[in-house]
């Protein structure tokens, strides 16, 4: 158990972070140290060489006042001063041959480099370089130069101190940086555990909608920051699910409802004929009742397909040259029969003709089913207007107006849902999905259909089309 809980720390994002931020802060203090390593060392080799051309210079000061007597006096008393074991001074003539020197007991093992001195001959400057002695494996700084004709000063000075202060000073800054290193590690552990608090919310969140909480939301933390964008976007995201999914129940209930209806009807008739109809007739009527109803269930189901088709852009309208005005008055012409029969009056405003960019066969629905909702809904003594007039800009509209129960305020954001039903009780006729289909064939044609209504008043529903291209 502890090891798998292990794995599953070294595989968190927050691990990482703090891989990451140790592993870039170790790598920009090695830089650093490496830096100013470079920095110190250059400036005491800089300071030792300086030092060492001081007294080559002074040194030939001497050669000058006092001869060569004045310089052994003064090489002694130099070695002497500053330490045997910090420094040497030897005298060579060209050949390499050394005629003088300081207490050279320390320094034996010391020799002299005849590449250097041939440089000095030839007219090179004093040459420098850098030895270890043998024994101790202490560099030296060793300096070479003309302090006369046919003399050579030999100067060496230990750089045991300063090897002391670099390594003291890498000492310190290697225990400093492990610290700091240390530090860095728990430092970005705890950033990233702080920032990383709301995809942790994120993830228990979606872990109890997983369980069947859909009322489950990711809390806020109030700072603005991507996380709480995350967390909105997130939430709404689960309004929408919820949303649909509640969508879903109710049109799964409804669709339930208009399919139980037909089908008890098509049993209650076929028990009726088994029971009590013996004649052929009963059969002959029970059939008629089924086929009746078959063909409303197939007319629902047609309608559905169609919607969805419509709305993924598989039945694409067929655009063309159409003439809307007389597309309305056919369709008047067609429910005229159906209103007379319901005492509603249909009336028809339009202009002699209005062309429009259209499919003919959609636009002719989504006129019947405004149509056949305005009917089915505007009592006797109504009246049902269809009107097409010039839209503002380069279009037209068409509207159907009815004098009927209108819709509440609750219920006009819902009209055009599938199998929505204003009617709760579910007394009238239809499936509801008449404005669905609707809706989706004018947005096929790039438009959109907007509805007024006063409960008790009526309702008007309209479209805008756009205007076919002059001939």
């Amino acid at each position: 158990m502890s090891s798998g809980k292990t794995v599953r720390r070294r595989g968190s994002l927050a691990f990482r972070l703090t891989l990451w931020y140790a592993g870039v802060f170790t790598l920009s203090s090695g830089v650093a140290f490496l830096f100013f390593y470079f920095l110190i060392t250059t400036t005491l080799s800089d300071a030792v060489d300086r030092d060492l051309q001081d007294q080559l210079a002074a040194f030939g000061r001497v050669m000058g006042a006092g001869g060569i007597e004045g310089v052994r006096r003064a090489a002694i008393l130099e070695a002497q001063a500053a330490g045997e074991k910090k420094i040497f001074i030897r005298l060579l003539y060209p050949s390499g041959v050394a005629f003088s020197s300081s207490n050279m007991s320390y320094w034996e093992n010391i020799g002299i480099n005849r590449q250097a001195l041939g440089a000095l001959i030839g007219g090179s400057p004093p040459v420098l370089e850098t030895v270890r002695v043998d024994a101790r494996r202490i560099p030296v700084r060793i300096l070479y130069g003309l302090i006369g004709p046919g003399v050579v000063l030999q100067i060496g000075q230990s750089l045991e101190p300063y090897v002391g202060i670099i390594q003291t000073f890498r000492r310190v800054f290697l225990g400093t940086l492990s610290l700091l290193i240390l530090a860095a590690a728990l430092g970005g552990w705890f950033l990233a555990r702080r920032a990383l608090v709301g995809v942790q919310n994120v993830t228990r969140t979606a872990r109890r909608i997983s369980a069947g909480s859909l009322e489950e939301r990711v809390p806020l933390q109030a700072r603005g920051d991507e996380i709480d964008q995350l967390a909105l976007t997130f939430n709404g995201m689960l309004d929408r699910i919820q949303t649909l999914v509640t969508g879903i129940k109710e049109m799964n209930d409804n669709i339930a409802h208009d399919l139980k209806s037909p089908v008890t009807r098509i049993r209650g008739a076929a028990e009726i004929a088994l029971t009590t109809g013996p004649s052929l007739a009963d059969y002959q009527a029970m059939a008629g009742s089924t086929i009746e109803e078959c063909d409303r269930l197939l007319d629902m189901i047609t309608t559905m397909l169609t919607i969805s088709r419509t709305e993924a852009g598989v039945d694409l309208p067929q655009l063309g040259d159409l003439d809307l005005a007389g597309v309305a008055r056919d369709a008047c012409e067609l429910f005229r029969p159906m209103a007379e029969d319901n005492g509603v009056e249909l009336t028809v405003e339009a202009p002699r003709a209005c062309h429009i960019r259209g499919d003919t066969r959609m636009v002719q629905r989504l006129l019947a089913n405004l149509l056949d909702n305005a009917l089915k809904y505007t009592p006797a003594g109504g009246r049902v207007t269809v009107a097409v007039e010039a839209a503002p800009g380069t279009g037209y509209r068409l509207s159907v107006r009815d004098s009927g129960v209108g819709i509440q305020r609750a219920d006009l954001p819902h009209v055009f849902e599938r199998f929505y039903r204003c009617d709760v009780s579910r007394s009238r006729s239809g499936a509801g999905l008449g404005l669905s289909l609707a809706r989706a064939i004018a947005r096929a044609h790039g438009t959109d259909i907007a509805v007024e209504s006063t409960p008790g008043a009526g309702s008007t529903f309209s479209v805008g089309f756009a205007a076919a291209a002059a001939p």
